[in-house]
């Protein structure tokens, strides 16, 4: 038994090593001097090691305003996002009603598509309201694509709330919507924190549709402002790794404040009654 553990301990350092080492080569060459770019070398920290590539992307582009723009529709699509599929999920929880298992199969059907498909649907429906290079219509494509996934996740959750809790609530003079504001919602604090932890890493991370809506640089999202350090026939891969490194840091800042809730809701939420 001792033997079996002391190789399973070495494979997952193994697997450890290999996972992180993609991440360490980008930090080592966000701080390498632009002739040492292309360097074989391997050690994590350069000779000439340098913070030039870190200053300039904030010098040199408008990578403040990328993160600002990230920063506002990111939040604005985990809070409606998350807020419109806790709703839907109470009701197709709670209620019996025509059409409530076709709208769960739909549900899920629409997670087997690719984003890319919903792309050219989207486009014309933003346009028509006039929401092409604006904040709300990537919200808006975001929140297409990230609420079929929340609404199955916090449905699944909400079963497992006893409905005596509400009715309890409701005998004590709650509404039914009171009992599940004051109730309902904050038993499940787990799944909500990883609906919104969803949200925020697809909105954070996406392209696509941030290419496909946004027209102009100073709506921009992140990804796409650092597309546009690859030149035509050059590219600044050394503030393309600095600035890559800076992006990690506040979703990385987020996952470690939402990881209390984010281990509850993986223990608590296959758990019946």
């Amino acid at each position: 038994m001792k033997q079996r553990t002391w190789w399973a301990h070495i494979l997952l350092f193994g697997a450890c090593i290999i996972s992180t080492f993609p991440l360490l080569r980008i930090i080592s060459v966000s701080m390498r001097p632009g002739d040492k770019i292309f360097s074989t070398d391997l050690n994590l920290l350069p000779d000439e090691t340098t913070w030039d590539n870190y200053l300039n992307v904030f010098r040199e582009t408008e990578f403040v305003q990328w993160l600002i723009n990230s920063v506002v529709i990111t939040s604005l699509t985990a809070l409606i996002g998350v807020s419109l599929a806790a709703t839907a999920a109470y009701a197709l929880s709670r209620y019996r009603f025509p059409g409530r298992s076709p709208m769960l199969v739909f549900l899920m059907a629409t997670q087997m598509m690719p984003a890319v498909m919903l792309i050219l649907p989207l486009y014309f429906t933003l346009q028509k309201a006039g929401l092409i290079d604006t904040y709300a219509g990537v919200v808006v494509g975001y929140c297409v694509t990230t609420m079929p996934f929340s609404i199955w996740l916090l449905k699944g959750y909400f079963d497992t709330v006893p409905r005596s809790l509400e009715e309890a609530g409701q005998v004590d003079g709650l509404t039914e919507i009171g009992a599940f504001w004051r109730i309902v919602l904050p038993l499940s604090t787990p799944s909500l924190a990883i609906a919104a932890l969803f949200c925020v890493t697809q909105a954070w991370n996406e392209y696509i549709i941030a290419r496909v809506i946004l027209q102009t640089s100073e709506h921009y999202t992140w990804p796409l402002g650092l597309f546009q350090l690859q030149g035509e026939f050059d590219a600044r891969w050394g503030m393309f790794a600095a600035a890559s490194v800076a992006v990690t840091l506040p979703v990385l800042g987020v996952f470690l404040y939402s990881a209390k809730w984010l281990m509850g809701g993986m223990t608590l939420g296959g758990v019946k009654g």
